[in-house]
This record gives C-alpha cells, structure tokens and sequence, in this order.
C-alpha cells in the first residue's frame, strides 16, 4: 500500500488554513503535517479542547484531507537555545524579549503539543529541540570536553519533563535533525539518544536535505536508525562549490547566487530520493512521506504541485517475494 503524500504547512503558515487546504487537495496531496503556527493549529487549543481538533480535522476532512502528525518547530528551537533577539517573532508579542516566560512559554506549548496529538488522534509531533552548543561547533576559542557535556545534560534536564508528557499521552516526538539542533548528523545524533537513555518517546523526522549537504548520505542515516525514524519529510538541495563559495554559505541568505548549497523543489538537486525510498521499503517504514517545499528560485505553487507528483511516481512498494523464487518450483 501506497504511503500517504503529505503537505507540511510551516512554509505556507500564511496563508489560512482553509485556503491552503483546498489549494492543497487541488496539487493532490492526501493530507497536511500542520505546523503550530499560523492559524493552522493552536497546540494550547488542542490541548484542552476535542471539540477544536475535530474542527481543524472536519475542515481537512471537507477537502479530502488527512493529517498524520503536527509539528512544533518554532517552539521547540526555544527550549534549548540560547535565546536572543531572533526568538522574538517566534513568541507571543506581549513576553517578546523576558527569555525566562519565552522559555516557559516554548515548553509549555511542547508539551501541550503532544496532549493536542493526542486530541487529534495522531501519534506524531515533529519539531526541534535547538542547542544550547551550536555556536561551540568549531571548537575555537578552543572548547572543552565539559562544554560539550554540559549541553547534552541540559538536554537531558529540560527535555525529559517534556517527554514524560508525551509518554503519559501515547505520543512520539520526531527531532528533524538539523544544523543549529542538538543533534545534526549521526554521530550527534547518537549522543543525543544516549543522553535520553533512549527513551522510546523520542526519535528523528527524517530529512535528507540536511545531511546531503553536510556530505553524507542519507540512507546511511536510516540505516542506522531503522527502529528511529518516526516521520519523514522529503526536500531536496544542491551543492553548488565551484571553487569560490564555501559550505558554510558565506553568511548569505537562502537564494542568494554565491550561497554553496541552497535548497531545491523535489527532484531538482542531489538527494538520490529512489534510494531513500529502498531504504524506508527495508525498514518498513509506513508512514506519510511529507513533502518540505523550500526553493527560492521558483514559485511555491508550481513547486508544491510537482514535488507532490514527484513523490508519489518515486513511492514504489516493496516486492513481497523473490523475483527470481520461480526457478525454484
């Protein structure tokens, strides 16, 4: 059986929901991740009240629509990070600027995110835990051993209440791991399981983008995290050094021409997605296959309709038998 092919809505937060979703039925997409943000879902709202997760789910439901997980990524980027003039717009404006209510206010919301999945029926929240660390990743002034250790136990000190929450409600957080998160590649990635204890309510949304562009591949990422990967979301990228830029992008933005690597609409960049598609087949991954449009060099709409066509002509099933088991008989 075909996986579902998924919209997630962060890049599209704003426009109204009810837009997006008939925009979204008409692209063909089968449901949408709604992000908290906007007004597609109100972690707090759902938190305390059935009766609005039924309504976001009778207004997808009106355009034929499912939704399988929620994401909590603006919030989740608060609970670790060292907090400055950025996380601003990502809070409500009356605390904007008290790091200790924004800080508050982002785990609060993380664990009223997973109280809302479970109102919803769905037991996946994908999101970001930021990094209290990030900014130590060259290790100049030199950084100790300790530094490091100290960011995986606030780690350990501030998510593990959170997870406790999602563990009471039935309910997996899904880190996509990510460049600026505590965890960015495997070896990170790792270590951040090993500072959980492993605990089953955490594991990853799967992105290739983020490790292609960092130089690995990304099959081998599910590979080593088959029981792991609790969400997927599909979004490709291009490598373009000639010899000028740098992999670090050179402080220019998304879409400037000198950035090394930019991200690309589905297809279009260097992701080997049949490859991925093999590996999630070996797993027996089932779950949706969402699709994180992100290209400044093209329109979102016209993006948004062919990586949806894209997906699904790549979303083959595995073979339930031997191709060559007839010689056998």
């Amino acid at each position: 059986m075909a996986r579902p092919v998924t919209l997630f809505t962060g890049q599209w937060a704003d426009l109204p929901l009810a837009d997006l979703a008939r925009m979204a039925a008409d692209w063909g997409y089968e449901g949408l991740e709604l992000a908290c943000w906007g007004d597609h879902f109100d972690p707090a709202q759902g938190a305390e009240s059935v009766e609005y997760c039924n309504e976001k789910k009778a207004l997808l439901q009106e355009h034929g629509l499912q939704c399988w997980a929620i994401s909590t990524h603006l919030a989740g980027q608060l609970v670790l990070d060292v907090l400055d003039e950025r996380h601003n717009a990502f809070v409500p404006a009356d605390i904007a600027g008290d790091h200790d209510k924004m800080l508050q206010w982002a785990v609060d919301t993380v664990k009223n995110s997973a109280r809302a999945a479970k109102n919803m029926g769905i037991d996946i929240v994908c999101g970001f835990t930021g990094s209290s660390i990030w900014h130590l990743i060259y290790s100049f002034p030199p950084v100790t051993p300790e530094m490091i250790d100290d960011g995986f136990k606030l780690l350990a000190e501030r998510w593990n209440p959170i997870l406790d929450v999602y563990a009471e409600c039935g309910v997996k957080f899904a880190l996509e791991v990510h460049p600026t998160e505590i965890a960015f590649d495997i070896v990170s990635a790792e270590r951040t399981l090993d500072a959980l204890n492993s605990r089953p309510e955490f594991g990853f949304n799967f992105d290739p983008s983020h490790l292609q562009w960092q130089g690995m591949d990304p099959t081998v990422f599910i590979r080593t995290f088959p029981d792991r990967i609790y969400h997927v979301h599909m979004k490709d990228c291009a490598v373009t050094l000639d010899g000028r830029e740098g992999i670090l992008s050179s402080y220019l933005n998304f879409g400037e021409r000198d950035r090394g690597w930019d991200f690309r609409s589905l297809g279009r960049g260097d992701v080997d997605f049949e490859a991925v598609v093999r590996e999630l087949n070996r797993i027996g991954y089932s779950g949706p296959l969402s699709v994180e449009w992100e290209d400044s060099g093209m329109d979102r709409a016209h993006g948004a309709a062919e990586a949806c066509d894209f997906v699904r002509s790549l979303d083959f099933p595995p073979s339930a038998i031997a191709f060559d088991g007839q010689f056998d008989k």
